[in-house]
């Protein structure tokens, strides 16, 4: 059946408009009725597309979207000069089209019948394009999209390998916005609208922060929350609220604790983030990559770990540390996951800018992981094509720049540098083949999330949307993820009749948004600490008594006042976005000092004391674990929307805590010892260089990977263990293979087994962390430990035991010798079972080292089709 297409303005309606000026919008909320992104918007389109929906508003913000509404809400936005409405129209330069969060508002004077934004129908039940061979389900896909393809002409093939895809008007095709996030939850971004009524599409579920959320050691949550994100981002994509493609996960391993963006990333630990990366991925997708329920996108690929200097730095890895750190999440991504898009970087590596590496894109990523499939894409940062020119100085113009990208096999242009490639092929530095075959891929991945036909994933809608199990879910992931870093026996707080008052201090306490960290959306609701704290019977003394990071004392008084007259201080402090954030690294790792010199005359009280650390990043707690005027220490990270329920009964005993952190936390000197930009991992005792992550760290962690306290306290036994010896080449011929008869390193040779016995008065999880370590194993220097195993028990009673099950894999043997390849060595091996070796054992592996897997030597020089320069390695920032 067949319906008129809603593919953009047409000739049946001529709109009259009037001018309303220009309006700052940091919250984009004018208009959140409607929303359309194409890099052809124009004023002309923009007030077309919303009039003959029924709008009397439209407006046009960041160059290429247009939000449409009934009436203006001026609420939390104020008219500004018209020279700030400046970002020129991509298609049309002579145009404006708005700013950053800064809206060009138009009247519609003459609207046509009634609002509709009834949704997005798959694009084969529309004419004209219901007509066209790609809606003819007798042929194959690969055939439909061809037809497809073929029937474009030059301008329409340009015009849809940027993220505001234009679509078609003359075949059909709609317009189709690319970028929407998820990395905690359906995010704000361009192709993502919430709109201001709460019954419809005004939000959804908002998940802790990644961080928190990996530090519960939970694969099993994982998957579900990913799969909550992906059913709800499919609700919003179903209903035209949003796209069917996330760029979701941040899988970049959390190489230097002062990087920004940490807090989106599972940690540092690379077994680690390779868990959650298949727990994620199949969660968002579902477990069919033909008929997905979104697309995920693993991004930043590949070793982009900083946002300073970002677009134009650098870097010159060792193939050693690229195939053990850089690329390892990447391969299980794109290898082991089904994922349908990866994301290239902003940096260079070894020169060349990953958005044009003939390496990384095409012998890594498509050759050796075989990321072939006809839907799988690459997708680049946002800019980054024309980075390649701009900041790398890697070519001399941008549509050299969008050549080179095209050429090593960058499919779609977060940017607007990719319309420049009619002037490419003209000059012969790319061709119509390259453009076809990036449609012809993107297409494809299409046709996996139901944009043609439909699919089983249609029926989602906003009842879908913030379910009583997501908001379970939600509060779960909070409680999880929290860490107990220090315990005097003051908690959990069983006896609250005997403190009949708290004093609730800090800049957290009455947080809001900002517990959800960055890359957020519209929450259902944010319950503060101070809300919670407020449904007891103690009565409840607030002062915020300091902001994250300003010198002034003002709160000060307030604040002690609060306390003196309290039985219990809490204090709720750390960093937040204000500190890390995209764009923003650290400078430092200590506490804020205003915060700190708060802190102390608060303990000078002599009152019971617990302080909650919140933010991505880890601080140095070295003087409030000294603090003995300190009796509890948590880390709380961005629970978001539950996060004050999940704390309060952490506190009280209601839950029991057992997060671990899935960081090192280093002293504050650390960040004056090593260079943010120095990315080698392997201590080097000739430059004084100690180190990076607890793999390879020198120097004594204030806290260390894996750390974090319980309620309770445990007792260990080996249920099984491994042999005592294993032949290598005997262990690699028993191994699976992957379809490409590749070696399955992912195949367990061995499970093993320890009880976990509860010895304590409280109920209580358990993680249990299997680090692998050697003396003699292949050449030094030899990391100090490696995580190989996990797994979190649940409710442990008191006086009863669990069954640790903690398989090993072939891969957990295995490390990169200087050629990046991964090989397993003979020596003496030990397993312990936890950071404190509660258990130990230890085996052998004898016979020749075996190579498991062999990273791709990079040729000595590549041809690209223009003039380039290859780039110095970074020392710092660029500008």
């Amino acid at each position: 059946m067949c319906t008129p297409s809603d593919t953009g303005p047409t000739t049946a309606y001529n709109v009259s408009s009037r001018y309303l000026g220009c309006y700052q919008d940091p919250h984009v909320t004018i208009l959140s009725d409607a929303k359309l992104s194409t890099i052809i918007m124009t004023p002309q389109y923009c007030t077309t597309w919303c009039g003959k929906n029924g709008f009397a508003y439209g407006g046009i913000e960041f160059g290429t979207q247009c939000f449409c509404g009934s009436e203006p809400d001026f609420s939390q936005a104020s008219k500004t000069d018209d020279s700030s409405c400046s970002s020129k129209c991509a298609t049309d330069p002579s145009s404006s089209c708005g700013g950053t969060y800064i809206l060009s508002l138009y009247e519609i004077l003459n609207p046509q019948g009634n609002t509709t934004n009834e949704g997005f129908l798959p694009a084969c039940q529309t004419q004209p394009l219901c007509s066209h061979k790609v809606c003819d389900t007798s042929m194959s896909t690969a055939e439909r999209v061809k037809s497809l393809v073929s029937s474009m002409t030059l301008q329409e093939k340009i015009l849809n390998v940027v993220d505001a895809s234009a679509g078609s008007t003359r075949l059909g095709l709609p317009p189709y916005e690319w970028w929407n996030e998820a990395t905690h939850g359906v995010g704000s971004a361009p192709g993502v609208q919430f709109t201001r009524n709460s019954s419809n599409f005004g939000y959804a579920t908002s998940f802790p922060a990644p961080i928190l959320t990996a530090a519960s050691f939970d694969d099993a949550l994982i998957k579900e929350i990913a799969g909550v994100i992906g059913k709800e981002g499919r609700a919003f994509g179903n209903n035209g609220f949003s796209g069917y493609d996330f760029w979701a996960p941040n899988i970049n391993p959390f190489r230097d604790p002062r990087w920004g963006r940490g807090q989106e990333t599972p940690g540092e630990d690379v077994f680690h983030v390779q868990s959650y990366i298949r727990s994620f991925v199949r969660g968002l997708q579902g477990d069919d990559p033909e008929d997905k329920q979104v697309i995920a996108t693993c991004k930043h690929y590949a070793a982009y770990d900083l946002e300073t200097g970002r677009y134009g730095n650098n870097y010159n890895p060792t193939q050693q540390d690229l195939a053990d750190y850089y690329l390892a999440p990447f391969k299980t991504c794109a290898r082991d996951t089904a994922v349908g898009s990866i994301m290239c970087s902003y940096n260079s590596v070894n020169g060349i800018p990953t958005c044009a590496s003939e390496y990384l894109l095409e012998e890594v990523l498509r050759k050796h992981w075989n990321f072939n499939a006809d839907y799988n894409y690459v997708v680049s940062d946002c800019g980054a094509v024309a980075d390649i020119w701009q900041f790398h100085n890697f070519t001399d113009t941008e549509e050299a720049a969008a050549s080179v990208a095209l050429n090593a096999g960058t499919d779609l242009d977060c940017g607007s540098s990719y319309v420049k490639l009619n002037e490419s092929i003209n000059a012969g530095q790319t061709t119509v083949h390259a453009l076809d075959r990036a449609l012809t891929r993107l297409y494809s991945a299409m046709f996996t999330v139901g944009f043609f036909d439909g699919g089983k994933y249609n029926h989602l809608g906003f009842s879908d949307v913030s379910t009583p199990r997501a908001q379970t879910l939600a509060y779960e992931a909070a409680v999880e993820g929290m860490t107990l870093l220090k315990n005097d026996q003051l908690l959990p707080l069983r006896s609250l009749h005997k403190y009949k008052s708290v004093a609730v201090i800090g800049p957290f306490a009455n947080a809001t948004t900002q517990m959800q960290g960055d890359y957020s959306g519209t929450a259902p609701y944010l319950h503060s600490p101070l809300e919670a704290f407020g449904t007891h019977t103690w009565k409840v003394n607030y002062a915020m008594g300091t902001d994250i990071n300003n010198p002034s004392t003002a709160g000060f008084s307030s604040a002690l006042e609060a306390a003196r007259k309290s039985d219990l201080v809490i204090y709720l402090g750390g960093i937040d976005n204000s500190m890390e954030n995209e764009q923003n690294d650290r400078t430092s790792l200590a506490w804020p000092a205003n915060q700190l010199d708060l802190i102390s005359q608060l303990t000078k009280l002599s009152k019971p004391t617990i302080v909650v650390q919140f933010g991505g990043g880890q601080l140095d707690d070295s003087t409030l674990l000294k603090n003995k005027g300190i009796n509890a220490l948590i880390w709380a990270g961005y629970p978001s929307q539950d996060g004050g329920p999940a704390l309060f009964d952490i506190l009280t005993g209601k839950r029991s805590i057992a997060g671990r952190l899935p960081v090192t936390q280093y002293p504050a000197s650390y960040a004056d010892e090593v260079s943010i930009f120095d990315i080698n991992l392997r201590p080097d005792e000739s430059l004084s260089f100690p180190g990076r992550t607890y793999k390879w760290y020198t120097g004594k962690p204030v806290l260390p990977f894996g750390y974090g306290l319980h309620y309770t306290k445990f007792d260990f036994k080996w249920k099984a263990t491994l042999n005592h010896e294993y032949n290598i080449q005997s262990l690699v011929d028993s191994c699976k293979k992957h379809p490409h008869d590749t070696i399955n390193d992912n195949t367990p040779f061995a499970t093993v087994k320890a009880s976990v016995r509860n010895i304590g008065k409280e109920n209580s999880d358990y993680i249990g962390l299997l680090f692998l370590s050697s003396q003699n194993a292949g050449p030094a220097p030899r990391p100090n430990k490696s995580l190989v195993s996990y797994l979190r028990l649940n409710n442990i009673k008191t006086k009863s035991e669990q069954i640790l099950h903690l398989p090993l894999t072939l891969g957990s043997l295995a490390r990169a010798d200087k050629n990046g390849n991964l090989v397993i060595f003979p020596g003496i091996y030990k397993i312990a079972l936890d950071i404190s070796e509660a258990l130990t054992f230890t085996f052998s592996l004898h016979g020749a080292p075996v190579v498991i897997d062999t990273l791709p030597t990079p040729k000595p020089h590549y041809e690209f089709t223009v003039p380039v320069h290859i780039q110095p390695a970074s020392t710092e920032a660029h500008s």
